[in-house]
């Protein structure tokens, strides 16, 4: 017998192995009942670790003003499909846009690594139904600073997509392709960028880029600073900076993180009233997501932009004078 149960916990371990490798390239790959839904899944893990210590890279492969400006592309470009779609749309449905806009935003959102935009609304949604409570799984005040900026979704609890959270946009076909195999543009961004900087190398020598360079800086640095800008409203945004409505979580408002993450560190506004397109209520609260779907909705790409409701800003001014 005890040979026999030997061999059994190695199968077992084998499988969760697999099952952990397979969620590498398949999010559907089911999380088994039996994993501690809170610890961290080192081997799943991999890959976000890999991608930290590959920007170590820049060490060999040197920068050019080339490659800087196309990871500062990038990070811009990003950050509001994750800022004006990931959330503001999928999320909080704060405006509405064609099925073809919506594709191409949520394809972009992917190229961010931080998951698809299924997975992100899912979660989203389910900590503004909980925020700062023990079941809101990146609060500061509940689990601590690292946990809530890079700890919860490395987990088998984190890495679930709550299908009932989502059911408006559940209904697209490639929407949950696009979450199911999330790697999949990352990893087309990451060879377009290498290809690119290879093409460049051969035929603009003087610009001093490469593909390897192109990779490194375009893409790995582009995206670990991304993360960490974007992930910095879970963390920071919930313990520094000002709050002017007394919400019941920790939310707060913070001008610096604001505009490193587009207008999303105007939290404390946000979380007083998440349905509106515009987190920045006030004309000197830099909101760049906002303008940027202004000027969308100027040329027709989205329309029914949310506004935030004159009563709220109404009352503010009353209690403020």
């Amino acid at each position: 017998m005890p040979p026999r149960s030997g061999r059994t916990a190695r199968s077992f371990r084998n499988a969760r192995i697999a099952s952990s490798l397979r969620r590498w390239i398949d999010s559907a790959e089911p999380v088994s009942p039996d994993e501690d839904a809170d610890r961290i899944d080192w081997l799943r893990a991999i890959p976000f670790i890999a991608m930290h210590i590959a920007c170590i890279g820049v060490i060999w492969v040197g920068v050019s003003r080339i490659a800087l400006l196309v990871a500062a592309l990038l990070y811009a470009m990003r950050m509001f499909a994750l800022t004006g779609f990931y959330h503001r749309y999928f999320s909080h449905r704060a405006f509405r846009t064609s099925r073809a806009v919506q594709f191409v935003f949520a394809a972009i959102g992917a190229m961010c690594v931080q998951r698809g935009p299924l997975w992100w609304a899912a979660h989203h949604r389910h900590h503004h139904r909980h925020t700062d409570t023990p079941e809101d799984m990146h609060s500061p005040r509940q689990h601590g600073f690292l946990w809530a900026h890079m700890g919860w979704f490395l987990t088998p609890r984190g890495f679930r997509t709550n299908w009932e959270a989502i059911p408006d946009f559940r209904r697209f076909p490639e929407l949950r392709l696009i979450d199911r195999f999330d790697l999949l543009m990352p990893v087309l961004l990451a060879a377009s960028l290498y290809g690119f900087g290879s093409w460049l190398g051969e035929t603009r020598p003087e610009l001093g880029t490469s593909g390897a360079q192109m990779l490194v800086w375009g893409f790995f640095v582009s995206t670990i600073v991304l993360f960490h800008a974007t992930v910095t409203i879970n963390s920071l945004a919930h313990q520094f900076g000002s709050r002017r409505f007394d919400t019941r979580d920790d939310s707060r408002n913070n001008w610096i993180l604001a505009l490193l993450t587009f207008g999303e560190g105007w939290h404390n506004n946000h979380h007083h009233f998440p349905g509106a397109a515009r987190q920045g209520f006030r004309w000197w609260e830099f909101d760049l997501t906002w303008y940027l779907l202004r000027g969308m909705a100027a040329v027709g790409l989205v329309r029914d932009l949310k506004p935030v409701p004159a009563a709220i800003l109404a009352a503010h001014a009353a209690r403020s004078a």
